[in-house]
């Protein structure tokens, strides 16, 4: 649990949260659009600090790790608290504010951010998913689209009977449960690099790639697509997702599932979500136009019975700093809105187009237009040596270098 700020400070709060290990905080100023926020560094968290659950292995682009919603959970929030992400993605805020006992809110655009998070919300037993399983015909023939080139005739005719009886039962209103999980399982198995997915090799199962694209590689590596029993696999995985689960958060997980509240819209207008209401945001935007999350879904939206063309249109895809700061600003007005009096913001930004670019520097100037106070930047940093360094370290060529989060809260009295 949180504890109270007593009117201490934000540094003076964030050092008693983490005890002993906050003498390793390296404490400096940040050059935030005109602005000077406090700067902290130090390793907040790890992988290791916390083991997250493994019903976090649902693949998506641009995901965060769980331990860094957990850090501002535990730090911000208290059991009951109302922790929300307008960017959802695969869910990785939600899935830990409900273990933690919070009340969740999720949004995103992509309504396949809803199917593939609200079935974790209601784990099934293993034997439930094997026993419907063999109620699903294998037999569907042909897709009406051709996907010859990621799956042997076989695989595709499964497919194609699962997507048959999943969409006839949502039409019907007969969906439970157990079909949104089978569903979400089999939306994360369809294309990987592994024997563990449904097609012949291909890219990470976060990415689709086009039927052209897939050719070449089929050509490049000399395959054809083999058999792969696709109930087998979602059997494999559901295994593997639900493995340590404990009681306790299952428990928990069905208790936030019963309240547990999804939009798909955009950001900026949640008209659902009452003023005043939402203890914490955690959440990671979308970066300009590094991730393509159209193509890379493509896929996944035609099992799922979904408009690829309707949605790609709703997708924000700024590719400019400005269009992206002008996007982000007025979803810090709706965030100001929903947030309750002495409630936070924890934004996760980070280093892009080869480091020429640091979103906290347009990011504090639009929450402090908002009406939010900007409480400082936390830099998550495992490896690190010097303060003048820390701008230069970096885990990958282009995206997102480190985890940099910008801290705001509003003013009790707003």
């Amino acid at each position: 649990m949180a504890p109270d700020w007593n009117g201490e400070s934000f540094h003076g709060y964030l050092a008693a949260f983490l005890g002993p290990a906050s003498q390793a905080t390296i404490v400096d100023v940040a050059e935030c659009g005109g602005g000077h926020p406090p700067q902290y560094v130090n390793e907040f968290w790890t992988s290791r600090q916390r083991q997250a659950s493994r019903i976090h292995e649902i693949s998506y682009r641009a995901c965060f790790k769980p331990q860094l919603p957990r850090f501002f959970i535990d730090l911000f929030t208290k059991e009951g608290d109302i922790v929300y992400d307008p960017f959802s993605g695969r869910g990785t805020t939600a899935i830990e504010a409900g273990f933690a006992g919070r009340q969740v809110i999720a949004n995103d655009v992509n309504p396949l951010s809803r199917i593939i998070t609200e079935p974790r919300f209601n784990p099934p037993e293993v034997s439930d998913v094997a026993d419907r399983l063999t109620h699903i015909s294998r037999e569907g023939g042909k897709a009406e689209i051709d996907l010859s080139m990621f799956y042997h005739p076989g695989t595709e005719g499964e497919i194609v009977a699962l997507r048959q009886y999943l969409l006839m039962r949502r039409a019907k209103g007969t969906e439970d449960a157990l079909d949104r999980w089978i569903g979400m399982v089999a939306t994360n198995r369809l294309t990987g690099h592994s024997d563990g997915f449904f097609s012949v090799y291909t890219l990470p199962p976060n990415q689709a790639v086009s039927p052209e694209s897939q050719r070449r590689i089929n050509i490049k590596r000399g395959q054809v697509p083999e058999y792969r029993d696709t109930h087998e696999l979602i059997l494999r995985k559901t295994k593997s997702l639900l493995s340590g689960l404990t009681s306790t958060e299952r428990e928990n997980l069905n208790r936030a599932g019963k309240t547990v509240r999804f939009f798909t819209g955009d950001a900026r207008a949640t008209h659902g979500i009452p003023d005043n209401t939402v203890r914490l945001t955690v959440t990671s935007p979308p970066f300009l136009d590094i991730v393509q999350y159209r193509e890379d879904n493509w896929l996944r939206c035609w099992f799922c019975g979904l408009d690829e063309d309707a949605i790609g249109c709703t997708i924000t895809m700024a590719r400019t700093v400005g269009e992206w700061e002008a996007v982000m600003g007025e979803v810090f007005r709706e965030l100001f809105r929903i947030t309750s009096p002495g409630g936070y913001v924890a934004f996760e930004v980070g280093e892009v187009r080869k480091k020429t670019v640091r979103l906290e520097e347009h990011v504090v100037p639009c929450g402090l237009a908002a009406g939010f106070a900007c409480e400082g930047v936390l830099i998550n940093q495992q490896v690190f040596s010097k303060t003048s360094h820390i701008w230069g370290i970096g885990n990958n060529e282009c995206g997102t270098n480190t985890n940099r989060i910008v801290v705001f809260s509003k003013a009790k009295g707003s």
